[in-house]
């Protein structure tokens, strides 16, 4: 779509440079195909030239502007240490796009999450794995917010007018855990209804993210004593209490891609598969064709 609008594209990764009339412009897959009415200029990010990808042992710093493309073939880098198991989870996120090699080249991990679509897999990779996120003010100042606070609801993030998504730190402890993924969609090819994404980090006990289900990221951590714990199916019913509280029915998302109802109903099937997978009593693979 053309932004007929537009007036000026300027180069620039600075907020200061931001104004009321403004949008930031990385791959720009979601500004290009909404359109927009009210905007004048685009601040081009794309000659900023941020690494995309940085890695020691203190974990990965992903570039807002690092594209979908690149970070596919992080898994395949040099020199990553062997523990970080957690890495499957890129390509896993990486393929719930359900994209063209096209969109891979062109959007960013930075635009899916400031996008703020429920259905976003950057968002689900990133909250999953511990993410926190750097983002620059007007001012000169800069900040760091979780991922999974990042997202406050559909298409609505935590950032005030002019702020940057500057880049996302995955800690080096949240990448050597041990992992399941789960994700379902009305369609072979279809959106994502619901994505959930387990975790076992060094203290034995769960963490555990759902998406796509829900209008905004919602985590639930449980220390190893927790009733969830357990290796029978005891404890489905404590799971199921546990994100009946940390999930009211109105933060279900309501879309053609799945009616609240079936997302609810599919989050207690993935978490409890999740739960049984990580803890012991595995339980058997879910499609992605609900």
């Amino acid at each position: 779509m053309d932004l007929n609008t537009i007036e000026a594209v300027v180069p620039t990764a600075d907020p200061a440079d931001w104004r009321p009339g403004d949008a930031w412009l990385a791959g720009g897959t979601v500004l290009f195909s909404y359109g927009s009415t009210t905007l004048r200029r685009l601040l081009d990010l794309t000659r900023a030239g941020w690494p995309a990808i940085q890695a020691d042992g203190g974990g990965i710093e992903l570039a807002a502007t690092c594209t979908i493309a690149e970070l596919y073939a992080l898994p395949e880098r040099p020199g990553l240490p062997a523990g970080w198991t957690a890495l499957e989870l890129v390509r896993q996120c990486c393929d719930s796009f359900v994209a063209s090699f096209k969109i891979w080249n062109a959007s960013t991990v930075g635009g899916n999450i400031c996008t703020a679509l429920p259905a976003g897999p950057m968002t689900s990779l990133c909250a999953a794995l511990d993410g926190v996120a750097t983002v620059l003010e007007p001012g000169g100042g800069r900040r760091q917010v979780p991922v999974a606070g990042l997202v406050v609801g559909e298409a609505r993030t935590s950032l005030a007018p002019g702020e940057l998504l500057r880049s996302i730190h995955l800690p080096a402890a949240a990448l050597a855990s041990r992992v399941a993924f789960r994700r379902l969609s009305l369609s072979n090819l279809g959106r994502s209804g619901v994505l959930l994404i387990g975790r076992l980090p060094d203290d034995g006990g769960l963490v555990l993210t759902v998406t796509a289900a829900t209008r905004r990221p919602v985590q639930l951590r449980f220390a190893a004593a927790a009733g969830c714990a357990g290796p029978d199916g005891t404890d489905a019913a404590r799971l199921r209490q546990a994100l009946d509280a940390a999930i009211p029915a109105e933060l279900y998302h309501d879309d053609i891609h799945g009616h609240p109802q079936w997302r609810r109903d599919m989050t207690y099937r993935l978490a409890e598969e999740i739960r049984a997978e990580l803890l012991g009593n595995p339980a058997g693979r879910t499609t992605e064709r609900a």
